[in-house]
């Protein structure tokens, strides 16, 4: 296994999708993997420090797995099939560990809330990983993934001020009255 860390999320300029690219961190080997709009913020705001008043997903998961003794040791982007990536995040209970399928978006959000490490397959990563050709200014890889990478540009703060209209919807809940009124079956 290879272990990679979080370069940056990018959005796509033809279709303002997100893709997050992950760097080798030995090398200057990249793996882009395009994720959904919710889960690029979810690991922009953890990335970024952004404080939420509540919870969020990922944060949840987290507080799930710790609450039942359980640690994140590290995350494995583990198969890439049809352009489709996978990925495991694994846990340590006690001298055992317990692997768990994951969307590769969810576990990069939970590996960045825990600081655990992210690992990828090597076998993914020659499949999928480009280089940077930093003195021509060109991506190396496959066509697809180059096409795709030179469509996108970083997250903006105006992006990321998005999330404001979500923490203020959240600060607006009354969840004294969650339940409250509900059939019961």
């Amino acid at each position: 296994m290879i272990e990679m860390v979080i370069d940056s999320i990018r959005v796509s300029l033809s279709n303002y999708q997100r893709v997050v690219i992950l760097k080798q961190k030995e090398n200057d080997r990249y793996l882009p993997i395009w994720i959904g709009p919710s889960e690029a913020d979810s690991i922009a705001v953890r990335l970024q420090d952004v404080s939420v008043p509540r919870p969020l997903t990922h944060d949840l998961m987290i507080t799930i797995i710790k609450e039942l003794g359980v640690s994140i040791d590290h995350i494995v982007i583990s198969g890439l099939d049809n352009d489709t990536f996978f990925s495991k995040i694994v846990l340590k209970n006690g001298s055992d560990y317990i692997t768990i399928d994951s969307r590769p978006s969810d576990a990069i959000a939970v590996a960045v809330r825990s600081n655990v490490p992210v690992f990828v397959k090597k076998e993914v990563l020659e499949k999928a990983g480009v280089r940077i050709d930093n003195e021509k200014g060109i991506i190396i890889g496959s066509d697809t993934e180059t096409q795709n990478l030179e469509k996108t540009v970083p997250v903006n703060q105006k992006e990321l001020d998005k999330l404001s209209a979500f923490t203020d919807f959240i600060d607006s809940l009354d969840l004294d009255d969650l339940g409250k009124g509900t059939v019961k079956k």
